[in-house]
Parts: C-alpha cells; sequence; structure tokens
C-alpha cells in the first residue's frame, strides 16, 4: 500500500508538540506520511481540498486526522463539528490528541463526533507508547468505511 495515500493529518499549533509527535512516529517505525496543519481553519482546507490545497495529488486525503483542541482561529471541537457535518469527513476517523485534562472537553469531544480522545503524556517513552498504540490501531487494524 502507497503510504502517501495512508498518511496522518496532525492539527497541532505547537511546534515543540509537533517535532514531538513526529519523533514519536519515526521511533516507532510507523512510515505514514504526516502532513502538519496548525489551526482549525487550515485543517478544513486541507480535508475539503481548499485554498493552498486544491490539488488532491499533492495532499492526499487522510487516513486519519489527530485534532488538538486548542488552536487559534478554528478550534479543535469547532473544527471536529465542521468535519462531522460534511459528507466528505463524516465517517473519517478523529482521534483528539490534547494536552487537555479538562473534563468537559473530553465530554465535548465525544458529544461531537470525536472517535477516540488521547490525553499526550508528559514523559516522551509514554509519549511514543502511544503513538505505537495510535498508529497501529488507526492506520493498520481499524477497518474505516469507504470514502463517499
Amino acid at each position: 500500500m502507497d503510504t502517501k495515500e495512508c498518511g496522518i493529518l496532525l492539527v497541532e499549533d505547537n511546534p515543540d508538540d509537533v517535532l514531538l509527535t513526529q519523533r514519536a512516529f519515526a521511533q516507532q517505525n510507523i512510515l505514514n506520511s504526516i502532513t502538519v496543519v496548525g489551526d482549525g481553519e487550515e485543517a478544513l482546507e486541507y480535508l475539503f481540498a481548499e485554498g493552498a490545497y486544491k490539488d488532491r495529488k499533492g495532499h492526499p486525503f487522510p487516513s486519519v486526522v489527530l485534532l488538538d483542541i486548542k488552536l487559534p482561529k478554528l478550534g479543535g471541537l469547532e473544527a471536529l463539528e465542521k468535519i462531522r457535518s460534511d459528507p466528505r469527513t463524516k465517517f473519517l476517523p478523529v482521534v483528539m490528541l490534547t494536552s487537555s485534562k479538562e473534563e468537559v472537553d473530553l465530554v465535548e469531544s465525544y458529544k461531537r463526533g470525536a472517535n477516540s480522545y488521547v490525553r499526550k503524556p508528559v514523559d516522551f517513552d509514554e509519549f511514543s507508547d502511544a503513538v505505537r498504540q495510535l498508529g497501529l490501531y488507526w492506520l493498520l487494524i481499524n477497518e474505516p468505511p469507504p470514502r463517499t
């Protein structure tokens, strides 16, 4: 399978967290492409092939979205709501990958259609293990619905 067609969209505005996530995927030998966008608006442009992301060949549709909650412009919860309201992305796996420990964020994420909610561990080894499990499940084990 071409990993270019089976990528990860990481929606994260903190450069340190982006680097940490990329390192963790690399350390776990998860070779799927990772596209990084810095806010909810850019994530939607990417997913709906708009603006700078019109060329779907250069910007393949992801297999999973890793979405932070606290984002500039359009927050993760609002972006999730828009993802779920569009037939093109309604069933796209979305994992909330966040440092938020607030129960309201957890509850709202599931209310709005998140497939999973993962708190970023502070320790790199724990984080790397969490990323390994995410990658194994969402990219190898999970059977996604057909795209419409």
